[in-house]
């Protein structure tokens, strides 16, 4: 048996068309766009990269993207003020504060600066707690509204897109950050999975892994899940972005559990694309949000 190739570069361009269009009817309604402002101290490359992907994708969608760049040298005081001046600034709808920060500024005081309604990639403490205590869908719910990591969102995304059925099913989640395998969890069980987190202390993993119908790799190290640690028909979902011997390759060894999975995305192709075009999605919705 070989996998059915979910092709995230397909859906995210077709995402990308709806948000565009939402996009035109914004502009329509109240004249002007949705506007992200990235923040970055210091020119770290990776970093540096990953703002032209943004800014070219917000473009493409007629979206405002506005740089503020801080050197290396910015002290956690400036980077402080920088936030509450955009937390306050009508005309920006959402805030990306770009990682590595300089050595001696604390990320989680920078995180909860972040207005929330702001908070374009969900990484605030009162994002992340309202995610955790949203209730299913289906049910009602008190929490209020928030925005939820764009890497983890794509995947749910990529999930709901290829009909892959989530209720009742068993999800693994290999990884427990704060940015992709926790929030993953979370939107996994909000749709009705039954779902445990691995992590580097999990003994012996593939014991673990062998159980999902629904596994995600989210841990960061090189074609960790082999082959015999995947269940025969399995929907497989690979965050990982690793680089081995110059080429890209995710936390799935891709050639040997193509071969046992019924479904996987591949590195690169697969989750990558979606981060960029749900993070648009998210500025979209804090936009149509403010402006009610």
């Amino acid at each position: 048996m070989t996998a059915q190739i979910l092709d995230g570069r397909a859906i995210s361009k077709e995402i990308g068309e709806e948000v565009a269009a939402q996009v035109a009817e914004f502009r329509a309604q109240y004249g002007f766009a949705p506007t992200i402002a990235v923040v970055r101290a210091g020119e770290d490359p990776a970093s540096v990269s990953y703002a032209r992907m943004i800014q070219r994708s917000f473009e493409r969608a007629e979206m405002g993207f506005v740089p503020h760049i801080l050197p290396e040298t910015a002290s956690q005081g400036q980077v402080l003020d920088l936030v509450n001046q955009l937390n306050a600034d009508a005309s920006v709808h959402g805030i990306m504060v770009q990682e590595p920060l300089p050595r001696g500024i604390d990320e989680d005081a920078v995180k909860a600066a972040l207005s929330p309604a702001k908070d374009a990639d969900g990484v605030s403490p009162i994002n992340a707690g309202r995610l955790a205590q949203a209730a299913p869908i289906g049910r009602s719910s008190t929490t209020l509204n928030y925005l939820v990591p764009a890497t983890p969102l794509g995947g749910l995304e990529i999930l709901k897109r290829s009909n892959v059925e989530i209720d009742g099913r068993r999800a693994i989640i290999v990884g427990r950050s704060n940015i992709v395998g926790r929030p993953m969890a979370f939107l996994l069980m909000q749709h009705h999975a039954t779902v445990s987190i691995c992590h580097s202390h999990t003994r012996p993993l593939g014991d673990v892994t062998r159980q999902a119908d629904i596994l995600c790799a989210a841990v960061g190290v090189p074609r960790l899940i082999k082959g015999d640690m995947v269940k025969p028909g399995a929907v497989v979902i690979d965050f990982g972005v690793n680089f081995v011997d110059g080429k890209m390759c995710g936390d799935v060894d891709f050639d040997e559990v193509v071969e046992v999975a019924g479904m996987i995305t591949p590195v690169p192709g697969g989750t990558g694309p979606m981060t960029n075009v749900m993070l648009m999605r998210n500025v979209l919705e804090a936009a149509q949000r403010q402006c009610r």
